[in-house]
């Protein structure tokens, strides 16, 4: 399986943060979600549902699963920069 072009990582984190604002309907707009801020709890506010319907969104978008059983999911989950990243090293398309 070969990876996908790599973009910079901030219009991963801008493209991504429009990914989360149209799944969820939120009422922010992707711009307004800074890279470092909390996306669970503090932060956007985000619960567990919400996790899930990213998780569903980001795996059909780029390619790959994000496990709900994955040690490293509060890390993944801590902000957008932390989601990015991620995404960045496991993307295929």
């Amino acid at each position: 399986m070969s990876q996908a072009p790599q973009i910079p990582l901030n219009d991963l984190m801008a493209e991504v943060a429009a990914l989360i604002v149209e799944a969820l309907n939120l009422d922010v707009k992707p711009e307004d979600i800074q890279p470092d801020d909390p996306l669970y709890g503090e932060g956007l506010g985000l619960d567990s549902i919400d996790m899930l319907e990213i998780s569903l969104v980001i795996s059909k978008q780029y390619g790959f699963q994000l496990k709900s059983d994955n040690e490293n999911n509060v890390k993944i989950f801590a902000s957008l920069r932390s989601l990015s990243e991620h995404i960045a090293s496991q993307r295929t398309k």
